[in-house]
């Protein structure tokens, strides 16, 4: 048998993306107001994108906020030269309130590579594990089978339709209810995903992307709430930002990165300061795949608001 990715805390040890990119925008907008107080990091994961800010801005301290267990003790490790800066905090940013105004918020809303490579997570169609896919596995959300097994049919589908954008959505969903009903249960994400291609017509399972990607991704965004957290933040970021304040949001869908441009667009609370959202470079596309989807949009907190 294949050895399986670790799941350690040494297995968070990854790039962050679009770090050059976040970086040079920071730097275009330099501004004392924003360069003195508190980071906070909405979604920490293994601390990269923190250490980098540290390292640039020694004015800056540090929450951070995961609740992922594996990446909090990731991230405590990454961030021990900066130990007297940082404070790690176990909880998903729709439930946090910070105690003082940000500085800078940055929430880098994708899954991490690591979560991703894990097998028993269950996020991935490419390393077979159990229907899971809660980011927060401690938390006693309801788990991918348990989430396939309650829906009807159609609810089922409108479901991948709305949150994967897939457009085999009814035929996906009526074989999922079928093998359901034959077999009870799916023996993992490869079984699951197996049978989402053979949804697929013979030429179109040997695309660049994976046919499960967005049943797979409507699945997760489901069982985390990931669109109803985003928009909270979304509502509540302004507030918490000290004047001259920025908000930095990365996403990594069109379902995401539309609720933020409308957001960073409509509040009268946040000018806008990056008009069109950043990518990655070529190179960083090359090095991490990945980077490929992910989108850097930067809001600044009004001084009149």
């Amino acid at each position: 048998m294949p050895d399986q990715p670790s799941t350690s805390a040494h297995a968070f040890s990854h790039v962050p993306v679009l770090a050059d990119v976040l970086l040079q925008a920071l730097q275009e907008h330099a501004d004392p107001r924003w360069q003195q107080g508190l980071l906070l990091d909405a979604t920490l994961g293994g601390g990269g994108h923190s250490r980098l800010l540290l390292e640039h801005y020694p004015g800056l301290h540090l929450i951070g906020l995961d609740q992922d267990s594996t990446a909090r003790a990731a991230a405590a490790e990454h961030l021990l030269p900066f130990a007297e800066r940082v404070r790690i905090v176990a909880t998903n940013f729709a439930t946090y309130r910070p105690e003082e105004p940000v500085a800078l918020l940055l929430a880098d809303l994708g899954v991490s590579s690591p979560q991703l490579d894990v097998a028993e997570r269950g996020f991935s169609f490419r390393h077979d594990g159990p229907l899971d896919m809660r980011m927060n596995p401690e938390g006693g959300a309801e788990t991918a089978a348990e989430l396939i097994a309650r829906l009807e049919e159609s609810d089922l589908a409108d479901l991948i339709y709305a949150y994967g954008e897939e457009r085999l959505s009814r035929r996906i969903a009526r074989r999922i209810k079928a093998d359901l009903a034959a077999q009870g249960a799916y023996a993992g994400t490869a079984a699951l995903a197996y049978a989402i291609a053979g949804c697929y017509p013979p030429k179109a399972r040997r695309g660049r992307i994976h046919p499960a990607t967005r049943t797979f991704q409507a699945l997760r965004i489901a069982i985390n709430d990931e669109l109803g957290v985003l928009d909270q933040l979304l509502s509540a970021a302004p507030d918490w930002l000290q004047p001259g304040g920025l908000l930095a949001i990365i996403s990594f869908h069109s379902l995401e990165d539309r609720r933020v441009k409308t957001a960073f667009l409509q509040d009268q609370r946040l000018e806008r300061i990056t008009r069109r959202p950043l990518v990655a470079s070529e190179q960083e596309q090359e090095r991490n795949p990945r980077s490929r989807s992910a989108k850097l949009r930067i809001a600044r907190r009004r001084s009149e608001s």
